[in-house]
C-alpha cells in the first residue's frame, strides 16, 4: 500500500461468499486483490477504509489471515448506504481501499498461553485473522488450548461455518455455538456468552480472552470473566464499530482523550476501565 493514508488504491473483488442464511441478517465476505499487484500487509485487529466513488466510505476490519498478503478479505453486513451498495456488487467489480490502520492484538505477548475467543454474530470477523494466525501450522505450537464461544441470534446467523471442522482438527481446539433462543433442529447451546462462559473449564492462570460483538455482550462477558478471576489486563477487545475516518481527524471515534482509530481499535479491558463508559 502507498504511504499516503488519504489516497485510496483500487482493489478487485475476486470472490463473494454468502455467510448468513437468515432473512434478518445479510452478511457477505469479499475476497479482494489490489489491482496494482501490491500486497496488503496487516496484522490481526487492524482495519482499512473502503470507498465506493459517489457513495461513501466505511471502515472494516480485516477478516482473513494476515499470512496471505496477496489477497485479503472483508466481511460486510448490509446495514446502510455504503454496505447496501457493496452488497449489490459482483465478482470482477472494483472498490477502493486505503490502510491498514490501527494497532493489533499482542500476538507475541500471548504466546505460551491458552486463548479464549468470545464472539457475538459478526464480531467473529475481526477475530478470525487472529484465529487463523494462531491455528496456522507455523504458529500452532506457540499457543496452548484454543476455546471459542460463538454466539448468534439464530442458527442461520453464524459466520464462517464452513471452516469450523478445519479449525477443530488443528489440535486442542474447542468450538461451542450458541443462539439466543431454542429453535427447531438446533443442537448447540442456547443462551448468552456471559452466562455460558461460567460453565467452561478454563485455566485462568494461563489464559487470554479476546472478545468482539455488540457492546452489551462485550461488557457482560468481561464482567463474568473478571468475576471468575481473570484479570482485566488479560482480556482484549476491538472497538472498530466506532470509527469513521481512520486517521484521528474527524473526532467521531473519541472516547475521553482516546481516539479508537489511532489508539485502537484493540484495547485491554484494564485500559477501557480508565476511559468513559461510552463504548
Amino acid at each position: 500500500m502507498k504511504d499516503n493514508p488519504y489516497l485510496p488504491v483500487r482493489a478487485r473483488i475476486e470472490k463473494i461468499i454468502q455467510e448468513t442464511c437468515s432473512p434478518e441478517l445479510d452478511v457477505k465476505t469479499y475476497c479482494l486483490k489490489l489491482a496494482d499487484g501490491g500486497e496488503m500487509n496487516f496484522l490481526p485487529g487492524q482495519f482499512l477504509e473502503l470507498s465506493l466513488p459517489g457513495v461513501g466510505e466505511c471502515p472494516f476490519g480485516f477478516s482473513s489471515s494476515p499470512l496471505g498478503r496477496e489477497r485479503f478479505q472483508l466481511t460486510v453486513k448490509r446495514t446502510g448506504k455504503v454496505t447496501g451498495m457493496m452488497h449489490s456488487l459482483r465478482e470482477g467489480d472494483h472498490v477502493w481501499v486505503r490502510g491498514p490502520f490501527g494497532n493489533s492484538f499482542p500476538l507475541e505477548k500471548m504466546e505460551g498461553s491458552n486463548l479464549l475467543f468470545i464472539a457475538g454474530g459478526l464480531g467473529l470477523a475481526p477475530l478470525r485473522p487472529f484465529i487463523l494466525y494462531a491455528l496456522d501450522a507455523s504458529n500452532r505450537s506457540k499457543y496452548g488450548a484454543v476455546d471459542m464461544l460463538l454466539a448468534a441470534r439464530t442458527g442461520g446467523d453464524h459466520c464462517f461455518t464452513y471452516e469450523y471442522d478445519e479449525w477443530r482438527n488443528k489440535g486442542n481446539v474447542t468450538i461451542r455455538l450458541t443462539i439466543d433462543k431454542q429453535e427447531p433442529g438446533w443442537k448447540g447451546l442456547v443462551g448468552f456468552p456471559h452466562d455460558l462462559v461460567r460453565d467452561l473449564a478454563l485455566d485462568l492462570d494461563a489464559l487470554y480472552a479476546i472478545l468482539c460483538g455488540p457492546p452489551i455482550m462485550i461488557k457482560a462477558a468481561q464482567r463474568s470473566l473478571m468475576e471468575m478471576g481473570l484479570p482485566a489486563d488479560r482480556i482484549y477487545t476491538t472497538l472498530e464499530m466506532r470509527m469513521t475516518c481512520g486517521v484521528g481527524k474527524c473526532g467521531k471515534c473519541n472516547i475521553g482523550r482516546r481516539y479508537v482509530c489511532v489508539d485502537g481499535p484493540v484495547f485491554r479491558m484494564s485500559d477501557l476501565s480508565e476511559m468513559p463508559a461510552e463504548y
